[in-house]
């Protein structure tokens, strides 16, 4: 038997506490009361409630104060506002403030229940999306969202890596997160309590990065008025991880390569060399091979740091992994900026899907906070989305194709799978509703619910 959950009905009007108490309870919720937001608060803090209807104009505390309250401390339930002087204002301002749903008085009770059925799928979807964030993270590492069979090859080798000294050479396009996997090689080995440095190999000037690297001493060169210790340095114990590896200038690699050998450096200036104990892992977007076929990569360099390559895939070939990035961007950035909640529609979830992303997961992530920014509060919606994205173009990388077939049905299933759970939701689990507003045949949601595994 399914346990029955916990509503605080918040209102200072006896009668209607009354009569919402008594409505929920033949619908098996456990009903508590309170008349103020004040000692709803106190309440909603020790209590373990599912769901909270909340008057708006309240004595003592009225209901703006309380939600702001809840979400400042904390409180996991959800949240529902009530009013009898409702305008669209106060229900923007409530969502904004964290509020699931608004409803005007006078109301019936099958809003009310409505509502509250909308609210328990809405749990359950949350429910749901966590436990499969925990499985992916589990499966992979925290920071790396990704349900990819292919990144979790990936992550299986660095997991393998990690307790050894080997280089690194982890090749991808920009935005791929090629860093994010550095550092998890760095975190998940005998080194994750020294420092992870890194440092963009193009992002400093050649005539810089010598001293940036392996440090000088004071009076090395006209403006250096004290010593500096390089990076090697500074990650002694640890890791560097030099990204855009491709970018670096010849005088430098074999200046690199000498250190990668003897395990030793000469800052600028000084008189004799000193030994650094550092895990080396580069980066590049760059086929590296062709570097050196064209003379613009040191041939031995390469083959230093190309003990052990990584190749990532770009995110048009796991496109599966789109409905995950978006919902986790959304929660990232959404607490942050102050529109907890918001969810995509279906047809904005869908032009996510459907675009190439040449700037990868981070082009996506960067589209989602800027989403977030022009969506109304509440859900991301096509027009909050860039208008190359709406079109659908943007394939891939330097004239690439469109992601190829077997990731276009990945990430169709997925797709598919997320539309079905947000129809659900807004049809509070009706499936024929749920069809009709999909436009397909009650028998094939049938077909798709057992097919997807969602009941």
């Amino acid at each position: 038997m399914a346990e029955k959950k916990k509503i605080l009905v918040v209102d200072d009007e006896a009668n209607l506490r009354h009569m919402l108490q008594v409505l929920l309870k033949k619908q098996g919720y456990l009903v508590e009361q309170s008349s103020d937001g004040a000692d709803a608060l106190a309440k909603a803090r020790e209590g373990e409630y599912a769901f909270i209807l909340c008057d708006i104009r309240m004595p003592v505390m009225d209901g703006k104060r309380f939600l702001a309250a809840c979400t400042e401390s904390g409180v996991g339930a959800t949240i529902i506002m009530m009013s009898a002087y409702g305008t669209v204002d106060d229900a923007i301002e409530c969502m904004k403030l964290g509020a699931y749903d608004y409803i005007s008085k006078p109301f019936n009770s099958d809003e009310i229940s409505l509502v509250l059925k909308k609210a328990e799928e809405r749990e359950r979807l949350k429910d749901e999306n966590r436990r499969l964030r925990a499985a992916v993270r589990g499966r992979v590492f925290p920071d790396i969202i990704s349900n990819n069979d292919r990144m979790a090859q990936i992550m299986e080798l660095v997991k393998k890596l990690s307790g050894h000294k080997t280089t690194v050479l982890i090749q991808g396009e920009s935005g791929t997160g090629k860093e994010l996997v550095a550092r998890a090689l760095h975190n998940c080995g005998v080194r994750r309590q020294a420092p992870f440095v890194a440092v963009n190999c193009g992002a400093i000037p050649a005539s810089l990065l010598e001293s940036e690297l392996f440090g000088h001493v004071k009076g090395a060169f006209t403006d250096a008025s004290h010593d500096k210790i390089g990076l090697f340095e500074e990650a002694d114990g640890g890791t560097l991880f030099l990204d855009e590896i491709g970018e670096l200038p010849l005088s430098l690699q074999v200046k690199l390569l000498r250190v990668l050998q003897e395990e030793e450096i000469r800052p600028l200036g000084a008189a004799a060399a000193q030994k650094v104990d550092v895990r080396v892992v580069s980066a590049t977007s760059r086929d590296l091979t062709r570097e050196v076929a064209a003379g613009r990569f040191r041939e031995d360099l390469y083959f230093r740091i190309n003990v052990f390559a990584l190749s990532l895939p770009p995110l048009r070939e796991r496109v599966e992994d789109v409905p995950l990035l978006v919902d986790h961007f959304l929660e990232k950035h959404g607490e942050r900026m102050g529109v907890p909640g918001v969810r995509p529609t279906p047809e904005a979830l869908q032009a996510l899907v459907r675009y190439g992303w040449p700037g990868n997961v981070r082009e996506l992530e960067n589209c989602v906070e800027r989403g977030l920014v022009l969506c109304d509060g509440v859900t991301l919606g096509l027009a909050s989305l860039p208008e190359v994205v709406r079109r659908g173009a943007g394939g891939g990388r330097r004239g690439e194709g469109l992601p190829d077939s077997l990731s276009i049905k990945k990430g169709a299933e997925a797709l598919e799978r997320q539309l079905i759970m947000r129809a659900l939701e807004q049809t509070a689990g009706n499936r024929t509703h749920a069809a009709r507003l999909l436009e397909i045949s009650h028998r094939a949601l049938l077909y798709k619910l057992k097919e997807y595994d969602l009941g």
